[in-house]
C-alpha cells in the first residue's frame, strides 16, 4: 500500500479536480444510454408462460401485481441446485431493500429461477430476503429469455479448459459444472399496456453489474476490486468470517 505515489494536498486536489471532470462526463453519458435504453423498440410476447408463486399460478402478466412496469431478475438457482448462485446471491442483497422503491414507481421486481418454488422460498428464508421469487419450472421461460442455455449451446465452453472459479462456483451450489453454467443471469423489463406484455429492455453478464452495489464501492477504495487470487472471492453473506450465525 504505502509503495504508492504521494503527494501534497495541492497535488491531489488538481488531480481530484481533473478526474472529477471525466467522471462527469461519465454521468452524462450514463444519462444519455438511460434515455436511448427508453427509447427502444417494444416487442409483444405472444407466447404464454405459467409461473408457481406463494399465491399460486400465475401468468407473466399476472406478475405485474395490479402495476404497468415489470422488472425480473433471471436468478441461478437451478433444478438440481441445493443454493442459489453465490454472486446472484450478493447481487440480492442489494436489490432486496430496492423493492418498494421501484413499487413507488410503478414497478413491480421479482425473481424468477427454474428451481422448484420451495427451494427458492427456503433459500429466500435462509438468506433473510422478502422480494417477491417465482419458479418457471416446466417452462420455456428462461430459454427463450435467454437465462438458460440448451445442451448445443453449451458445448463448446464444456469442451474447452473449466475456469477454476466456475467448478467453484458450482460446489457451492451443490452441483456439477454443467448443471451450473446451464443457467446464466439475466434482466429483462416488461411494459404492460391494454392487456398487452411487451419486453420493453433485457442485459446479461456485465451488463449486470450495477446490480452488485458493493463494486462501485470497491472500485473508490485503494485497492479496487483486488481480484487477482485464483479464488472467487465472493460468498453468501452468511457465510464469510465472522459472520452474524444464523444471518
Amino acid at each position: 500500500m504505502t509503495e504508492h505515489k504521494v503527494g501534497t494536498r495541492e497535488e491531489w486536489l488538481a488531480a481530484r479536480d481533473e478526474l472529477l471532470a471525466r467522471e462527469k462526463e461519465l454521468t452524462r453519458r450514463n444519462d444519455e444510454l438511460a434515455r436511448e435504453r427508453r427509447e427502444l423498440p417494444w416487442v409483444p410476447i405472444e407466447k404464454d408462460y405459467s409461473f408457481e408463486t406463494e399465491d399460486g399460478t400465475k401468468t407473466l402478466a399476472e406478475l405485474f401485481d395490479g402495476r404497468s412496469q415489470l422488472l425480473v431478475y433471471h436468478f441461478m438457482f437451478g433444478p438440481e441446485y441445493t443454493a442459489g448462485c453465490p454472486v446472484c446471491s450478493s447481487g440480492a442483497d442489494t436489490y432486496n431493500g430496492a423493492v418498494p422503491h421501484l413499487n413507488a414507481r410503478d414497478v413491480t421486481f421479482t425473481c424468477i429461477s427454474r428451481a422448484p418454488l420451495e427451494k427458492l422460498l427456503g433459500y429466500r428464508e435462509r438468506m433473510d430476503w422478502s422480494f417477491p421469487w417465482a419458479s418457471s419450472e416446466g417452462s420455456d421461460f428462461n430459454y427463450d429469455f435467454g437465462a438458460t442455455a440448451t445442451d448445443e449451446q453449451l458445448a463448446p465452453f464444456l469442451e474447452g479448459d473449466i475456469p477454476p472459479q466456475v467448478a467453484q462456483l458450482a460446489a457451492a451450489c451443490g452441483t456439477d459444472v454443467k448443471r451450473y453454467v446451464t443457467e446464466g443471469p439475466a434482466l429483462s423489463a416488461f411494459a404492460l399496456s391494454d392487456g398487452v406484455v411487451y419486453q420493453t429492455y433485457a442485459t446479461n453478464q456485465r451488463g449486470l453489474e450495477f446490480m452488485l452495489a458493493f463494486y462501485p464501492l470497491l472500485d473508490r477504495v485503494a485497492k479496487g476490486r483486488d481480484e487477482g487470487d485464483t479464488e472467487f472471492w465472493i460468498r453468501r453473506h452468511d457465510e464469510y468470517e465472522g459472520a452474524r450465525t444464523g444471518a
